[in-house]
C-alpha cells in the first residue's frame, strides 16, 4: 500500500527503560499499558538513536532530514530546507500540528510551525511566556520549582512562569498531555473526509517540570508530593553538586545537588508523568480503533532524547557523556503492510530517518531525503538491512557513534572554536534568546545545498577528556569503559566514525577539533 496517512507522535524526554516494550530495567516498574499495547502491533526498533540534540535540533532532523549537529546548534528552519508539511500540502492533502512544545514558537525556532496547513498551540508548559497573574505565588510551590528566579523581575525565561501558568489547574484534564492527546483524538475523528493527511503531535511531556495531578503524583512514592523540601524540577548537573569530571565544566555550587531521597522523588514523578502521558495517548489509540484508521495510516511513536535521573551521577541534560540514557531513544512504527508488525528488530535506526519514512509512506516523490534513510523498504520487507551506524551529538561538543552493539564517544578539543553555518544569524550558546549579530561572519557553503550561508565561530564544550567505548549488549548500563582494554576495537569504531563523517561530508575543521584523520 502506498499513499498512507501518517500520524507522527513525539513524546519529549521519554526513556526507553520506562517502557515495557523495551524490556529494560528502570528503578520503578512504570505502567505504560497503552504504549505497550501499541508496541504489540508495531515494529519496535531496539537500536534507535538520537541524532542532533537536544529538542529543536531533533525536530529539524524529523521535519527536514538534516543531520544538523555537524554544522549548527539549536536554530530555525533554513530557507533551503524542504519541511515535511511543505512537501505534503497539496490538493485534498493536509498537514496538521498539535503541540504544547512552546520552543517551536520562540526565538531560535522560526519556521517549524508555519508550513503546516493548520496548527494548534497549547500554552503554558515549562517557562512559556504566557500568563502574568496571579501576582503573588505560593512560596511552597516556588520552592518545589527549585529555581532562584525572582517572580517579579520580568525576564522572559523565568521558572516562576510555570507557577503562574498552572495556578488555576484543578483537574487532570487541565494538564498538558491530557490536552494534547484528547485534542489529537478529536482531530482524527473529525478529519477523515480529506484524501490524505499528515498529523504531527509534538507532546512536550514527559519533559520537566515533573509536576503532576493525582493519582499520578502519589502513584510511585509514599512521599507527600506537595512537600516543599522535594523538588519536581531539578537543575541540570552532577547530583553531588560538584563541578563534575572529565572536562564537563563547572556548575554553580550545589545547584544540581540532590540527596538520595530527592532523587527517588524525582524518579517517582518522572514515572508518574510517563504513566499520565501513556493513559492519554490511549485515547488516540482508541480513536484509531473506533474510526477504523489502522489499514490506511502509518503511526510513528518516538522521542528526541531521554533524561538523566541520577544515572551516572547526573540529572537533566547536562554537559555529561552521551550515555544511552539520553541517546538511545524509542522508535515504534505501525505500517499496515509490514510483515514485521509486532516484531522487535535490531537494525540500527536514527532520528533523521523519520523524514524519509514519512515521505515514502505518503508517496511523496522528487524530494531529496538529504541525510535521511527511509524505513519503508525495511518495514515492507523489500530490504532486510537498514543502517550500519548512527552518529549523534550536540553541536560544538564530542561526537558519538554506534553500530548497534558498541557505542564510541570521541572527545573534542574545547580550546578550538566550532563553526556555525546558517542563512541567518543565530546564537550558538544562548539558543532561545534574541539573536546577536555576528560581525565576524563570512560567506560559506554547505555540501547539501547550493544556497550560500554565513559561517561564524562559537565555543566548543567537552563532555569527557578521553575516548569512551561500551559494549551495550554485555554492559547495557555503560558502566565499564573498554577504550583502553580493547584498543583494536576502539580503533575500529574510530574508523567507523571517520567513515560516517566522510559520508555526511563533515567540514574539515571538525576533524582537526576532534583530532581525527579524515
Amino acid at each position: 500500500m502506498s499513499d498512507l496517512n501518517v500520524l507522527l507522535v513525539s513524546m519529549d524526554s521519554l526513556r526507553v527503560d520506562c517502557l515495557g516494550a523495551y524490556d529494560e530495567s528502570f528503578s520503578i516498574d512504570v505502567e505504560t499499558d497503552n504504549l505497550d499495547r501499541f508496541a504489540e502491533r508495531a515494529t519496535v526498533f531496539d537500536s534507535h538513536y538520537a541524532g542532533s540534540l537536544p529538542c529543536m535540533p531533533a525536530r529539524r532532523e524529523w521535519l527536514t532530514g538534516t543531520q544538523e549537529f555537524l554544522w549548527r546548534p539549536w536554530g530555525p528552519i533554513e530557507p533551503f530546507d524542504e519541511t515535511l508539511p511543505s512537501a505534503i500540502n497539496g490538493y485534498d492533502t493536509i498537514s496538521k500540528l498539535i503541540t504544547d512544545h512552546y520552543h517551536l514558537f520562540e526565538h531560535g525556532a522560526r519556521g517549524y510551525h508555519e508550513d503546516f496547513r493548520a496548527y494548534e498551540q497549547i500554552r503554558g508548559h515549562e517557562t512559556d511566556a504566557w500568563k502574568t497573574t496571579p501576582y503573588d505565588l505560593d512560596p511552597d510551590f516556588l520552592r518545589q520549582l527549585k529555581g532562584d528566579d525572582d517572580p517579579y523581575n520580568g525576564k522572559k525565561k523565568n521558572n516562576t512562569n510555570y507557577a503562574r501558568n498552572v495556578a488555576d489547574f484543578e483537574d487532570e484534564e487541565d494538564f498538558f498531555a491530557p490536552k494534547v492527546f484528547s485534542r489529537t483524538a478529536e482531530w482524527l475523528a473529525a478529519n477523515q473526509e480529506w484524501g490524505q493527511w499528515f498529523c504531527y503531535v509534538d507532546s512536550f511531556d514527559v519533559h520537566e517540570p515533573f509536576h503532576l495531578p493525582e493519582p499520578y503524583a502519589s502513584m510511585y512514592t509514599d512521599e507527600d508530593p506537595t512537600d516543599p523540601e522535594l523538588t519536581f524540577w531539578p537543575d541540570y548537573g552532577p547530583v553531588d553538586g560538584s563541578s563534575g569530571d572529565g572536562g564537563a565544566g563547572p556548575t554553580e555550587s550545589g545547584d544540581s545537588e540532590l540527596s538520595e531521597r530527592e532523587q527517588e522523588f524525582v524518579r517517582s514523578q518522572f514515572a508518574g508523568k510517563t504513566t499520565m502521558v501513556d493513559r492519554w495517548f490511549g485515547r488516540v489509540l482508541d480513536t484509531l480503533d473506533e474510526a477504523g484508521l489502522w489499514d490506511e495510516t502509518m503511526v510513528i511513536v518516538t522521542s528526541d532524547h531521554g533524561h538523566y535521573l541520577g544515572d551516572h551521577g547526573w540529572v537533566g541534560k547536562p554537559p555529561a557523556p552521551l550515555y544511552d540514557v539520553l541517546a538511545h531513544t524509542p522508535l515504534m512504527v505501525w505500517h499496515p503492510d509490514s510483515p514485521r508488525a509486532g516484531e522487535r528488530v535490531e537494525e540500527v535506526t536514527a532520528a533523521v530517518d523519520v523524514y524519509g519514512t514519512v515521505l515514502d509512506a505518503m508517496g511523496i516523490e522528487n524530494v531529496s531525503h538529504r541525510h535521511s534513510k527511509s524505513l519503508v523498504p525495511y518495514l515492507t520487507g523489500e530490504s532486510d538491512e537498514h543502517r550500519d551506524w548512527a552518529v549523534y551529538g550536540y553541536w560544538g561538543s564530542s561526537i558519538n557513534i554506534t553500530d548497534g552493539q558498541y557505542t564510541y564517544h570521541h572527545p573534542c578539543d574545547e580550546s578550538m572554536n566550532s563553526q556555525c553555518y546558517s542563512a541567518g544569524m543565530m546564537n550558538t550558546v544562548e539558543w532561545m534568546e534574541t539573536p546577536e549579530p555576528h560581525t565576524d561572519a563570512e560567506s560559506s557553503s554547505l555540501p547539501y545545498t547550493d544556497s550560500p550561508v554565513w559561517q561564524y565561530p562559537g565555543p566548543s564544550h567537552s563532555r569527557h577528556e578521553d575516548p569512551l567505548l561500551f559494549d551495550t549488549d554485555a554492559d547495557p548500563n555503560q558502566d565499564h569503559n573498554l577504550a583502553n582494554e580493547r584498543p583494536e576495537l576502539a580503533g575500529q569504531m574510530r574508523s567507523l566514525l571517520t567513515d560516517a563523517m566522510a559520508v555526511l561530508e563533515a567540514p574539515g575543521w571538525q576533524y582537526e577539533r576532534l583530532d581525527l584523520e579524515p
